[in-house]
């Protein structure tokens, strides 16, 4: 990726843009949910955190998406002239409960864009803030960070990974599947083809298999804490992704509660014990 190419000052102009989407909590897309990670629906009816991204599907006709499945950049989001994107993180804020039926409103707001050089080459990152609001008040915080990158050299090793945790107090083996990332990507209506396309992530991004999403981990992080403390409530929740998980091979989601009962620190690993995400959950 040549310097001409990349201009920051015009892709700092998306900073402020905002858009507002409508949607109503729907019991299909709960109970679906529900299915793809093997567990029953919620007896309170109510949207569990993090099964709001099932919502606010990001529709456009099919010639205005990009050659990765995407919605064509330059819309809402900036026109990032970098091949690979990739949810990073997020930090969320819970205040009131989603349940079946009830009207929501997502108003989001470019927070920032940015850019630096690494040693994987050109990097570029961009955070939206998105406030979910029902009847009147905002239920819902969430800070979400996307990273761009360009593509690997030609027969590039991939980057050392990092240990992860040990110790831990919880675990669950998770295999994932294309079936399972068909299903989630359905579910969220993300057309991204690193998750179901097999020859395009491995031939024209370079990875060695289909790629789990970051939005899908982190659920499975916050299901194995409710699966362990059933009648905690998630008040906050951040994540950042290390490392990307491929469904070529299992994974293992962890969690250690704190001395403090109010903090539980939860991770995912691949089967070398590497770290693929970090999260941290505060409860009451």
């Amino acid at each position: 990726m040549d310097k001409e190419s990349f201009d920051l000052t015009l892709l700092r102009q998306w900073v402020g843009r905002t858009e507002t989407l409508q949607d109503v909590v729907n019991g299909e897309k709960l109970r679906a949910l529900a299915g793809t990670l093997d567990r029953e629906p919620p007896a309170d009816n109510a949207l569990p955190p993090l099964w709001h991204w099932t919502h606010f599907w990001p529709i456009v006709a099919a010639s205005q998406t990009g050659e990765d499945g995407h919605p064509r950049r330059g819309g809402f989001l900036p026109p990032v002239p970098l091949p690979r994107r990739m949810w990073a993180g997020g930090r969320l804020q819970f205040s009131a409960p989603l349940p079946v039926g009830t009207s929501i409103t997502r108003t989001s707001r470019i927070l920032d864009v940015n850019a630096k050089s690494g040693s994987t080459g050109q990097l570029a990152f961009v955070t939206v803030r998105h406030e979910i609001s029902a009847n009147g008040s905002v239920a819902v915080s969430e800070e979400h960070d996307i990273v761009y990158r360009d593509l690997p050299p030609p027969g590039a090793a991939p980057a050392p990974g990092k240990p992860a945790p040990e110790g831990e107090a919880w675990s669950r083996l998770i295999t994932p599947d294309p079936v399972l990332l068909f299903r989630y990507s359905a579910l969220t209506f993300n057309g991204h083809r690193i998750h179901y396309d097999r020859s395009y992530v491995t031939e024209v991004e370079g990875y060695p298999g289909l790629i789990v999403h970051g939005p899908l981990i982190a659920t499975l992080l916050v299901d194995l804490l409710h699966r362990n403390l059933p009648q905690a409530q998630l008040s906050a929740f951040s994540f950042r992704g290390v490392g990307p998980l491929f469904d070529i091979e299992p994974f293992t989601v962890c969690g250690q509660p704190q001395a403090d009962g109010k903090t539980v620190k939860l991770w995912a690993k691949n089967m070398r014990g590497e770290l693929a995400m970090q999260a941290d959950a505060v409860i009451a």
